[in-house]
């Protein structure tokens, strides 16, 4: 499965736009229009993946290098916003839980931002601007408070990716 802002990062180096990807994307697509048709994925169950249509925009820039890349941009930020609203809507109408929080790097999204804020019915916590860090810069400052508080583990401590918190 791709992440989200790994999508974001890879669609802005094959644009050239370098790393990190999201805010730069982001900029861009501001100079676009949304006008490019990309693939969407669908599952039945609430699993998505941004794979295809990263491939997509890598294609579409290999094969087409006069493409407008701010309209490359803005169709590939409106289309994984889609993907992403659509599971979240699916994802309420299953749970009838109505309370989203947006968090990482690219939670820092105008377009995402504003998408989130314009649900129908649905509470969005979002942090401050400020605040919307890469994970990893989260994940250093817990290892952080765990490392001043005494706690240490081997050197073979292995990753458990679904570790409940």
């Amino acid at each position: 499965m791709m992440l989200f802002g790994e999508a974001f990062d890879k669609v802005a180096r094959v644009v050239g736009l370098g790393y990190p990807g999201g805010p730069k994307v982001d900029k861009l697509a501001q100079e676009g229009k949304p006008i490019i048709p990309l693939p969407k994925t669908h599952f039945e169950n609430l699993d998505f993946s941004f794979s295809g249509i990263k491939t997509a925009v890598i294609n579409l820039h290999h094969k087409t290098p006069d493409i407008n890349q701010a309209d490359l941009c803005a169709s590939f930020q409106k289309t994984v916003t889609e993907i992403l609203i659509e599971n979240v809507q699916k994802a309420i109408e299953k749970t009838g839980i109505k309370t989203v929080a947006l968090a990482g790097g690219v939670s820092a999204n105008t377009y995402i931002r504003n998408a989130f804020c314009n649900l129908p019915g649905v509470t969005v916590y979002m942090p401050d601007l400020k605040l919307c860090t890469d994970n990893a810069a989260m994940i250093g400052s817990a290892g952080y408070y765990h490392y001043i508080a005494g706690q240490r583990d081997a050197l073979n401590l292995n990753a458990i990716p679904n570790l409940e918190i």
